[in-house]
């Protein structure tokens, strides 16, 4: 059982992150320079509009508030431990961060209740946004859960998931610091590991580009056209 659990930690924390991210910056590269009309998010909002802003919206504020919250303590966890160091600043912290995963949540449901009940959404919905969706509510609700189960999160990331990670940059990877951890806590990291994997493959490459190019491109004429009342 060691040896398994061995192996597991060594695939898991230490050749699949190589491969997520070798796969994606090699293939988004590619993507973009033989299909760059392909970075989209492909919206339906022209489809359906009403409950495309009641998912959409509530899951962008509470997935970029989060993920915001995950690169901060990566990049500065000194600074994450000092602001940690006064209860009632904790406290804050970790109540916000939950609020906004639980606001992501709702808003992710919400749209992908969306996509089954709308039969024009539906049908431009293809496999891999399945995928893609059910991936990110894992990786949602795993992170509640560890919110919950195991508090005080943002600490134990900065001394915990910060050495790890920066040990994969250092191209020494030190799995000891996550060995230990809880299953909930290494199917969170694993989940990650596989978004970023599946990234180039997805319509999810539409972060890399929205919304850069508005602060530089050409203003664009639209024209909407109507038929005549008496048509």
């Amino acid at each position: 059982m060691d040896n398994l659990a061995t192996y597991f930690d060594s695939f898991f924390f230490i050749a699949l992150p190589y491969v997520a991210f070798f796969t994606f910056f090699l293939v988004t590269i590619e993507r973009y320079r033989r299909r760059k009309f392909t970075y989209s998010s492909l919206s339906s909002q022209f489809l359906e509009n009403k409950q495309h802003f009641w998912g959409l919206v509530p899951f962008h504020y509470g997935i970029i508030t989060v993920l915001a919250g995950h690169i901060v303590a990566f990049l500065i966890p000194r600074e994450i431990l000092w602001w940690n160091s006064k209860p009632l600043r904790l406290y804050i912290l970790e109540a916000s961060a939950l609020i906004f995963a639980i606001l992501a949540v709702v808003g992710l449901g919400a749209a992908m209740v969306r996509r089954l009940n709308t039969s024009k959404v539906r049908t431009v919905t293809s496999r891999m946004d399945w995928v893609i969706l059910a991936l990110l509510m894992l990786q949602l609700l795993t992170g509640i859960e560890v919110a919950v189960r195991y508090p005080w999160g943002s600490s134990w990331f900065a001394t915990s998931a910060t050495p790890y990670l920066w040990s994969l940059v250092g191209l020494n990877p030190d799995i000891s610091y996550i060995t230990a951890m809880p299953f909930s806590v290494k199917l969170h990291i694993i989940n990650a590991y596989l978004l970023i994997l599946l990234f180039p493959f997805s319509r999810l490459v539409h972060i890399l580009v929205v919304p850069n190019p508005y602060l530089w491109r050409k203003r664009q004429v639209v024209r909407w056209y109507r038929k005549p009342r008496n048509a």
